[in-house]
């Protein structure tokens, strides 16, 4: 059956000796993959770029529910993200961002709200000429929400440490080890209650920046106990020093 959908490019990977699979985050279905063959040859390899992550398209696909990976029929370009991959700063958060859609999106059914938010980070941010150093943990802090295990912001009131452990801000430290100190607390507090065009009001030295980064990502992994290694993450520290 063919079907239509927006779509958003999160991974890709060779297959055979032209071919490849892309991984997309789509409107109507969630996750799923596609065979594109032809891709990697001289004269279809133009079109690659396309296919970069974070790339948004409109697709036209011989879906199949039963199958592993589906063909795609027809697509069009919806949104691609020019500055992501031409800005030597844009270009290690993409990949980032991408890395972490890569580890975190396991829905194989639809969440429009989850999409919605995706798409609409990636439009902001590659309109952002400049205060976006903190976009990175705004959209990391925002996601969680919709992952399921969103911070209980209504909880700060002056309390000092973040409960990794169970998503709240608490006055003492817990027992466990899982929290943040009070200076990156306030920051994570500050993140969740803002938005992405005043998430760069607070001044963060590089050093900062990549605590509360490395806070996050912990978080992460606290709740999503299968979430892989991030790979650029060192690479994005090093950017943001």
């Amino acid at each position: 059956m063919i079907e239509s959908t927006r779509a958003i490019v999160i991974h890709q990977i060779k297959y055979s000796d032209s071919g490849i699979v892309v991984q997309f985050f789509t409107r109507k279905f969630g996750r799923i993959s596609c065979l594109i063959r032809g891709m990697r040859n001289r004269k279809s390899g133009k079109h690659n770029v396309l296919f970069q992550p974070m790339s948004i398209l409109d697709l036209s696909i011989y879906h199949k529910p039963s199958r592993e990976i589906q063909m795609i029929k027809d697509f069009s370009v919806s949104y691609s993200p020019a500055d992501f991959y031409s800005n030597i700063r844009k270009c290690p958060v993409a990949i980032f961002l991408a890395e972490v859609l890569t580890s975190v999106l396991r829905e194989e059914c639809p969440n429009e709200s989850l999409f919605s938010y995706i798409e609409d980070s990636i439009i902001f941010y590659d309109n952002c000429r400049e205060g976006y150093a903190n976009f990175h943990l705004a959209f990391m802090a925002y996601l969680s929400g919709y992952l399921g295990f969103e911070p209980v912001i209504g909880s700060f009131g002056g309390r000092k440490y973040f409960d990794m452990l169970n998503g709240r801000f608490v006055q003492f430290p817990p027992e466990h080890l899982n929290y943040a100190n009070t200076e990156i607390s306030e920051i994570l507090a500050f993140l969740l209650s803002t938005s992405f065009q005043n998430s760069n009001k607070i001044s963060l030295t590089g050093s900062l920046r990549n605590e509360v980064l490395d806070t996050l990502v912990k978080y992460f992994s606290l709740h999503l106990p299968g979430l892989k290694k991030i790979n650029s993450l060192e690479i994005l520290r090093e950017v943001f020093t």
